[in-house]
């Protein structure tokens, strides 16, 4: 180390901090040590340098600086994860504004009366609802669009260029309403429904030349685009709906006959919004199943979200009634359902369904299945959503359901929504 020092002759210009600090950098290079280090002679050669009344040593350096590396993201939940189905939406929409007109005259060298030439703006951009097939819910669509606003004109005739038009992608079966009032009925892939105008553009001076005003100076602004408020509504959610009570086991059972992953927790009102899971068979044919949030009694009086999840169940072509044999009289959910259900629109509780009895892995859950059968007259389907038992009987039946609805069988539409 001395000898280095001793080597190294530095010019008048070249401050000894510089010096030490520069021959440290080699030194801890050559022998791959760390500057703390006990053993390392550079250490204590810096100490006596730092208590002779010098700096201390800064930690801002690459060799003695703090390694920074992305700090690990926390994970999200599951609950956080899933999106869930969106049935509907209220947008507003602004269309874009027209650009305003120029006022200019030409001029050009030995052309003294060039006359006017301010171009006219470019319309705004119009909002178009359009059907897509390959989209499948409404959680796309934002609560506000904006249409582009079309540019000012220019000097030289030149016209500002139109605002694009904004499209909105909505599934098959979308009902575009205002005010209550049904607008346009969305059924066919590439329809389309200009929703709101864009406004148009303003006029340059150029198109007020005339034979009595040979130098018009005025330009008119653009007009305002159009502004509505619109509601989308999907008429069909989803081909069958789970309906239950909180906590029945809605949600797991729809984890375990489909693709769909909505939390399960072992609290009720878990679900607070719909999820659809879609069920695949192979002949390549898909039922939709949605699981509705649980309802209470007295939802069809809007007791708590009641008349809302209600609606979700008026948009499903058949019902699957989930009951949970851990209650003591489960055949009184079915009771209270279907009175639920025909309260919120009369006939609603008879369209086609299935009776599905939950939970049969709890100990009481066979005799409270025979009970259960004594007091009903229709098919009863004993599954388990935690272990999966009998699930492939439900998921037959429901290709049964799907099928007579394909057949047109209680649909009420003259045309079947095909997943």
């Amino acid at each position: 180390m001395l000898a280095t020092l001793s080597r190294f002759k530095s010019p008048r210009w070249l401050s000894p901090d510089i010096l030490l600090g520069y021959v440290l950098g080699q030194e801890v290079r050559r022998k791959e040590v760390s500057l703390f280090s006990p053993s390392c002679p550079v250490s204590a050669a810096w100490g006596r340098r730092a208590t002779g009344g010098t700096r201390a040593i800064s930690t801002s350096c690459t060799l003695c600086a703090k390694v920074r590396g992305n700090p690990k993201k926390r994970e999200l939940s599951e609950k956080k994860l899933t999106r869930h189905f969106v049935d509907h939406r209220r947008v507003k929409l602004e269309a874009g504004s027209g650009g305003k007109g120029a006022s200019s005259f030409h001029s050009e060298p030995r052309k003294e009366w060039g006359g006017p030439d301010g171009g006219n703006g470019g319309d705004g951009g119009s909002i178009i609802i359009k059907a897509d097939k390959f989209v499948k819910s409404l959680a796309q669509v934002v609560p506000v669009y904006k249409g582009e606003d079309g540019q000012s004109g220019g000097s030289k005739n030149c016209y500002g260029r139109n605002g694009s038009p904004t499209y909105i992608s909505v599934p098959l079966g979308t009902v575009v309403k205002e005010q209550g009032q049904t607008v346009v009925d969305l059924s066919e892939h590439g329809q389309e429904y200009l929703a709101v105008f864009g406004g148009a553009g303003g006029k340059g001076n150029r198109f007020f030349l005339s034979n009595e005003n040979r130098a018009p100076m005025s330009a008119t602004p653009g007009m305002t685009g159009q502004e509505r408020v619109l509601q989308l509504e999907l008429r069909t959610m989803a081909h069958a709906g789970l309906v239950g009570f909180p906590n029945a086991g809605k949600s797991s059972l729809l984890r375990a006959i489909s693709n769909a992953r909505p939390a399960v927790a072992a609290y009720p009102f878990t679900t607070l919004n719909p999820h659809v899971g879609i069920v695949n068979y192979r002949d390549h044919e898909q039922v939709a199943v949605a699981d509705i949030p649980g309802i209470i009694r007295g939802a069809h009086l809007n007791r708590g979200l009641g008349i809302s999840f209600l609606r979700h169940i008026e948009r499903c072509r058949f019902l699957l009634y989930v009951l949970d044999l851990s209650t003591p009289e489960p055949w009184t959910q079915l009771e209270h359902l279907r009175y639920e259900l025909d309260q919120y629109e009369p006939g609603l509780s008879q369209r086609p369904q299935a009776i599905i009895a939950n939970k049969m892995d709890l100990p009481e859950a066979r005799e409270k299945l025979e009970t259960l059968q004594s007091h009903l007259s229709q098919r009863v389907i004993p599954v388990s959503a935690l272990t999966g038992q009998n699930t492939e009987e439900l998921i037959l039946h429901l290709r049964e359901l799907y099928d007579g609805y394909l057949n047109g069988e209680g649909s009420g539409e003259g045309k079947p929504t095909r997943w």
